[in-house]
């Protein structure tokens, strides 16, 4: 348990020296949260241009052609800025899974050397 909690000490240190930045603090951050927002409001601006589109034709029953086109590209956008959003999001939050399991992968290969190191240094003693 002590031998553990040393070889989580080092990793810290030796993570610390690399002088990553923090994920939490960073621009990627805030960009995932950028993604979540531009999919919802792509979402709530195609759904805004479809009733908007049905009830121009509905209420004022003199729509014409140029007002459904006008629907029709803000309903388009709304859909790019979704799929936009989705990008930045999956972009970044996958990012965040492969940081993540890069460290548990490295920690693990670290643990693995220590572990032969050990068990052929015991056998070559002098």
């Amino acid at each position: 348990m002590i031998e553990s909690q040393q070889r989580v000490d080092d990793f810290r240190q030796e993570v610390a020296d690399m002088r990553l930045r923090d994920p939490a603090t960073s621009r990627d951050r805030n960009l995932l949260r950028v993604g979540v927002l531009m999919m919802l409001v792509g979402i709530v601006l195609t759904v805004v241009a479809y009733l908007g589109s049905q009830g121009a034709s509905a209420a004022y029953n003199t729509s014409g052609p140029a007002e459904q086109r006008d629907y029709i590209i803000v309903a388009i956008m709304g859909l790019t800025i979704s799929v936009v959003g989705a990008a930045l999001f999956v972009r970044y939050s996958f990012a965040s899974f492969l940081r993540f399991w890069l460290a548990r992968l490295i920690y693990e290969q670290q643990a693995q050397t220590d572990r032969i190191v050990g068990s052929t240094g015991e056998d070559t003693t002098d």
